[in-house]
């Protein structure tokens, strides 16, 4: 159903719930009053399908037969192809469409034909000359548009390791606010654009690039399914309804580039006078002078006045939008498995209401660790759900200590291997069988006696000195007392 079409299924609906006038629909939908009777009286009979133009899904009756477009495709791959670039470069579609019709009377519009080669990968929209990029112009309003990106240098000059700064500047203005971390992180990033909305506000959109941190390739089944992936850091934008626009090279975000240069040059000297070797003094100086001084200086005044950032909701929980946020499936035994731990999840009353066993709930961590279990009600609320840890095997872990059962490797007279006392008849029992003129005791002796003087002796198919056949079985059977 196209926009048109959504749009008059819309109005009608309302004439037919009686909230809107025909006459006035019909003004609406720019059609005259006996139109949109016609209109209606589909719509009555045959829902919102009736609206749909007759001759969806059907080929066009102006289109050329698929025989003549397989023969001018055939044509135009033996007689106007060609590689790409250099020599021998294939016609394109309007010279084409001029020899099909001069040379063989086939005429052929250029736009389908340019169609029905791209289709059949004979034309390509491959450019002959690099593509000319021109200065973009800057935001008009501060808070429209704020530009993160982090910048690996060796800061400190060899006093303290290398570091990355993470650096967040406004477009329409140019002011600047960065901190210095060692790597470029999901919660490096996090903790800059707390800053940034803890000075500033919430802005509208964020310019990044295509890093791991902001952007990250779908898997398989969120492409089949249409989803769209988004990192731990993209989720936390959405959630303050920030947008995140992702620049497909260094030279789109320009201005965050030569901020970097910049700092490369002025930052690394005033660290060096002042003799900053590590990220928490570093951190400091940025805050206090370094980032004051530079915008008061470097800064300008938007085109427009207005601002575009927003104050954040006190109402918002800090920690429900800074997490690490991954969906789960609550087991039948009522555990979620995150990170190597196993999260038993209380049955409560409200538990019970918002999901169950083979439910799905939301396991987020903040970054001191911190795990909280979300499941998301029927109103859209989120909810959290009580739980406490639970061992590998799902169940709660409890203080109360098990029994000490003793393990033996040598077993002591009057007890047994799992260490309860014998009674008088077993007592009887292994004493009888521990003399050593017990007839099995001799067979196991002569049995050794004759493996050590005859190794490859069958004893199955021959008699040991001493040892009638009738106990060879005896003989095979090893003591275990």
């Amino acid at each position: 159903m196209s926009q048109e079409e959504f749009r008059r299924a819309e109005l009608l609906g309302r004439v037919l719930k009686g909230d809107l006038k025909l006459v006035d629909a019909a003004a609406l939908l720019r059609v005259s009053y006996r139109q949109a009777k016609r209109l209606l009286r589909r719509m009555r009979e045959r829902g919102r399908k009736g609206l749909l133009h007759g001759n969806l899904g059907r080929p066009s009756n102006r289109s050329h037969p698929a025989s003549e477009r397989e023969r001018v495709l055939a044509m135009v791959a033996t007689q106007y192809g060609g590689a790409v670039a250099g020599r021998g470069q294939r016609f394109g579609p309007t010279l084409c469409a001029e020899h099909l019709f001069s040379d063989h009377g086939i005429l052929v519009a250029v736009p389908t034909l340019r169609r029905w080669m791209l289709q059949g990968k004979l034309w390509s929209r491959v450019r002959k000359t690099t593509q000319q990029f021109t200065r973009r112009d800057r935001r008009e309003h501060f808070g429209e548009l704020v530009q993160l990106d982090g910048s690996f240098h060796d800061w400190f000059e060899g006093r303290g390791p290398g570091g990355c700064l993470i650096t967040m500047i406004d477009d329409a203005t140019g002011n600047a606010l960065g901190k210095m971390h060692k790597e470029e992180t999901t919660w490096d990033a996090a903790r800059v654009l707390r800053q940034w909305i803890a000075q500033y506000g919430v802005p509208k959109a964020l310019y990044v690039d295509a890093k791991s941190v902001f952007v990250r390739r779908g898997t398989v089944n969120e492409l089949a399914a249409g989803i769209k992936p988004v990192t731990h850091f993209g989720r936390m934008c959405e959630k303050l309804a920030i947008e995140v626009i992702v620049a497909k090279t260094p030279q789109a975000k320009g201005r965050i580039e030569r901020n970097h240069g910049t700092n490369q040059d002025r930052l690394i000297k005033k660290m060096r006078l002042k003799g900053i070797s590590d990220y928490a003094a570093a951190n400091a100086y940025l805050e206090t002078e370094y980032f004051p001084s530079h915008n008061a200086r470097f800064a300008v005044s938007p085109p427009q006045h207005d601002d575009f950032h927003t104050r954040l909701n006190p109402r918002l929980d800090v920690k429900q939008i800074f997490c690490l946020e991954e969906q789960r499936v609550i087991g039948n035994d009522w555990v979620v498995r995150y990170d190597k731990r196993a999260l038993q999840i209380l049955a409560t009353p409200r538990a019970k209401r918002c999901t169950g066993p083979k439910g799905r709930v939301r396991v987020r961590e903040t970054e001191a660790g911190e795990l909280f279990v979300v499941a998301r009600a029927s109103t859209g609320d989120d909810q959290m759900l009580e739980w406490t840890p639970a061992t590998a095997s799902g169940r709660s872990v409890t203080t109360a200590t098990p029994l000490a059962v003793p393990t033996m490797s040598v077993v002591p007279a009057g007890y047994t291997r799992s260490g309860k006392p014998l009674s008088a008849k077993q007592m009887a029992v292994r004493e009888r069988w521990q003399r050593e003129d017990h007839p099995n005791i001799q067979a196991g002796i002569a049995r050794r006696e004759a493996r050590r003087l005859s190794p490859s002796l069958d004893l199955e198919h021959s008699s040991i000195p001493g040892i009638p056949l009738a106990d060879h079985d005896s003989v095979k059977t090893d003591l275990h007392i």
